[in-house]
């Protein structure tokens, strides 16, 4: 039995209000997912099967002027823990403008543009109910608190974005990356949210089991950034490249929760995007570089190069709408700037199949496949080959 998932949409002059409510019957694989302090790289695992509530989010965005918006996008969800969090909130400042050029200024906690792939309501995908392994980290570690600047010059044909942003709060980013590796998940961390450290590798460093750490806080008081170029031309898509570089003091820490120590992990990325539509299929790429490094000791410095890319094919006309991604993810961790052989190199294929019979319904079946291997769990006791199947079979109503 299936339960409906909720959504609303209300246009009331200049206020519109997005929400939805998702429940699903879920098919885990049979090791313990990374919410559950394994080292599973799915949002289910072990003990999962049946019926589970997705998630809810609501999002709403006042035009209080032709000039000035107000944006807050909220999302409840249980898998990990019972919580509502904020994913964005934030002013946006964009008077009009009779040239082709166009100036605004965004204010709050935003999303870097990073995805092409989540753009629906509560930062989801129209196209999956599991994103790419990139949007999935995007989701759980990385947001920006602060201001960011965009300059637009529209053509008849096309059009060029250039943006800009200063920000604080993203210093722990990059620790999962370090610790779990990558994961194939639809949860989206909020301001005030905790992530679970893997317990062993908690154990490791004499932490507790269930240890966590707030991913948006800010430990060395320096400034991050981030500059993103764009193109884009109506029928054709667009291209859009990204360097992000949370500037953090890789030897800054903190304690949180207890005795466990928060570092300041050192996080920079290239990011690259391109969507186009070719008839009825919409094509998505996206590709990440980027390393992450903390020096918890003096003389003692650990580095992870992470990399990964995705393809996407989805059919974009009628009630029946499947889409296929396939993708690539791998860590490699450097000491003292020399190899260790340890990281983790994996591949993962999605297939979905939404199936839209009223604007306000979505039923969408997926089954997620995730193959790779990580080096280094060999020296915590654990499989270092990972071979994990989810299927989902998911209703969401959108009104």
């Amino acid at each position: 039995m299936l339960i409906a998932c909720m959504g609303a949409s209300v246009n009331a002059q200049d206020i519109a209000v997005h929400a939805y409510v998702d429940a699903r019957l879920v098919a885990a694989p049979d090791t313990p997912s990374w919410t559950q302090g394994g080292v599973g790289k799915t949002r289910y695992g072990s003990g999962d099967d049946g019926l589970q509530f997705g998630g809810a989010a609501v999002a709403v965005a006042w035009q209080a002027t032709p000039s000035w918006l107000a944006f807050a996008d909220v999302q409840f969800q249980t898998t990990d823990r019972h919580t509502l969090d904020v994913i964005e909130s934030y002013f946006r400042y964009r008077p009009v403008s009779t040239t082709p050029w166009r100036a605004s200024v965004k204010l709050g906690v935003f999303m870097p543009p990073v995805s092409l792939e989540n753009d629906a309501v509560g930062w989801t995908s129209p196209w999956t109910l599991t994103p790419s392994a990139i949007n999935s980290w995007v989701g759980e570690e990385l947001r920006a608190k602060g201001v960011q600047g965009q300059l637009e010059w529209r053509g008849e044909r096309q059009t060029w974005e250039m943006s800009g942003a200063l920000f604080k709060g993203n210093d722990p980013t990059g620790t999962l990356l370090a610790d779990r590796g990558w994961s194939v998940s639809d949860l989206t961390y909020g301001l005030g949210s905790t992530l679970r450290v893997p317990d062993a590798y908690a154990r490791v460093f004499g932490d507790p089991d269930h240890t966590r750490y707030h991913p948006f806080q800010e430990i060395d008081g320096r400034w991050s950034w981030y500059g993103n170029l764009a193109w884009q031309a109506p029928g054709v898509g667009r291209v859009q490249l990204m360097r992000y570089d949370n500037r953090a003091d890789p030897a800054a820490h903190t304690v949180y929760e207890g005795s466990a120590d928060v570092f300041a992990w050192h996080t920079a990325f290239w990011s690259f995007g391109a969507r186009a539509d070719t008839g009825a299929v919409t094509w998505i790429v996206q590709a990440m570089d980027g390393n992450t490094r903390i020096d918890p000791a003096p003389g003692f410095g650990v580095e992870t190069r992470f990399r990964s890319a995705f393809l996407l094919a989805g059919w974009n006309r009628g009630a029946w709408r499947p889409a296929l991604r396939v993708e690539h993810f791998s860590t490699a961790k450097r000491i003292n700037g020399s190899t260790t052989g340890r990281g983790e190199s994996g591949n993962a294929v999605t297939a979905a199949l939404n199936w839209r019979p009223r604007e306000w319904l979505r039923i969408t079946g997926e089954v997620l496949r995730v193959i790779g291997d990580r080096s280094e769990l060999k020296a915590l006791g654990l499989p270092t080959h990972v071979n994990a199947t989810q299927a989902q079979l998911s209703a969401r109503l959108l009104y």
